[in-house]
């Protein structure tokens, strides 16, 4: 339940009167609690990056290996880019020089620009000898490898620059986020050129691209022989583990309790998606620091929901008006729409019909079948109403999912918050 319990969901040997916070202090918790939970940016400090051991070991493994470049791949809100981010300090104990510049793409790059901002991230020093007689010292410039390129910028220029660095002793790992925003057929050929070419001849150096798909087919990677020289690595949604750590983790370094069942709360409220994870953490730790106190409560989770619906992005917010929004009282827009967000779905995210009856009747007291609800499923696959949900398979096998996978847990707080849901 996620109703106030006086204190009694904290157990009996809790002295309530050692965890108050005295007043002096409230200022400082509340700003500590923005850096151990972090909902509008990615991680980019390795202490605070929870889970994912596999997917970090898969990447730490390809950058070993001469030849192999890396494509991180998944939903959007899954903690790809935070995975990017720490990559870097995880490798500073192999002992060598590692530059790890980092650019996101956007709608009008193209292969030069994209690559001109990677050497833009990497500093090379050189000595200014004069000419002439002269008493004076050489001083030292700092220059960026994209300083010296003066000629067009293609796989083979690329190729040469990277062997530059890597034979001066350095690790290059070079990250490009949101790959899927190239959309030029012309630009995802040349970078699988230069996959080809760093796999033909290795060097150390790695690519790693990241971005929003369902399979690598999706980030149009110009010809099929580059697979081979690609880890794939699929960021799923985060197991309970994983994103239970990271409140423990963030609770730890604030110096604060909860009872478990509270913490599991926060969790499943998360449907899997880090970033609801941290939102809910923080406006839960801020409410118990709010009251003064050191021990998370249920009434602190029920009032961090309401925080966190006032949070959420103006598009989720205004998607969600328009999805459920009817003339007809007596619509269930609301009610499916939530039962959507509440069912079962596979590895994609994808649910069919069916797993949606069980959420459902549970939600309106009743048992309701497919055809009372099937138009509901297809308006929100139209521009009426969004679309809120994408529709795949043929028919009579048509499955949905959220197109916008951060709706999902939003929708289930927005069913806290009206009282269609009570636990």
């Amino acid at each position: 339940m996620l109703e106030q319990n006086s204190g009694k969901d904290m157990p009996d040997n809790i002295d309530m009167k050692a965890n108050e916070i005295p007043e002096d202090q409230i200022p400082h918790l509340h700003y500590d609690a923005g850096k151990y939970f972090s909902p509008t940016a990615p991680i980019d400090a390795q202490n605070l990056f929870a889970g994912r051991t596999a997917q970090v070991n898969r990447v730490l493994d390809a950058v070993s290996q001469r030849g192999q470049n890396v494509v991180i791949f998944g939903e959007r809100g899954v903690g790809k880019t935070s995975l990017s981010n720490v990559l870097a300090s995880f490798l500073s104990r192999a002992g060598c020089t590692i530059l790890a510049p980092k650019v996101n793409c956007v709608d009008t790059d193209d292969y030069a620009s994209i690559w001109r901002r990677i050497f833009s991230g990497i500093y090379l020093n050189e000595l200014d000898k004069r000419i002439g007689f002269t008493t004076a010292q050489p001083t030292m410039t700092v220059k960026t490898v994209a300083d010296s390129i003066y000629e067009p910028v293609t796989p083979d220029v690329v190729f040469k620059y990277l062997k530059f660095l890597a034979d001066k002793g350095a690790l290059v790992i070079a990250i490009v986020d949101e790959f899927d925003r190239v959309t030029n057929e012309t630009v995802s050929r040349q970078f699988a050129d230069t996959i080809k070419l760093l796999s033909d001849y290795p060097i150390s150096a790695t690519l790693i691209l990241v971005g929003v798909a369902d399979s690598v087919d999706e980030l149009r990677l110009g010809h099929q022989s580059v697979e081979r020289a690609l880890v794939q690595v699929q960021m799923p949604r985060m197991s309970t583990g994983e994103l239970t750590e990271i409140v423990n983790n963030g609770l730890k370094g604030l110096k604060m309790e909860s009872d478990p069942a509270i913490i599991s709360q926060i969790v499943n409220l998360s449907k899997g998606l880090p970033h609801y994870t941290h939102l809910l953490g923080l406006h839960t730790a801020r409410e118990a620091i709010k009251n003064s106190t050191r021990l998370i409560q249920s009434q602190h989770l029920a009032d961090a929901i309401k925080k966190s619906i006032e949070d959420a992005q103006q598009s989720i917010r205004s998607g969600y008006y328009k999805a459920t929004t009817s003339p007809r009282k007596e619509n269930l827009y609301s009610q499916v729409l939530l039962a959507c967000a509440l069912c079962k779905a596979d590895d994609l995210g994808f649910f069919a019909p069916a797993d949606v009856r069980g959420p459902l009747s549970k939600i309106m007291g009743k048992p309701y079948e497919i055809p009372a609800f099937a138009r509901h499923l297809n308006d929100f696959c139209d521009a009426t109403r969004g679309p809120i949900l994408q529709k795949a398979g043929a028919s009579r096998r048509f499955r949905f999912r959220f197109k916008n996978p951060l709706m999902q847990p939003f929708i289930v707080l927005k069913g806290f918050e009206s009282g269609m849901l009570k636990e």
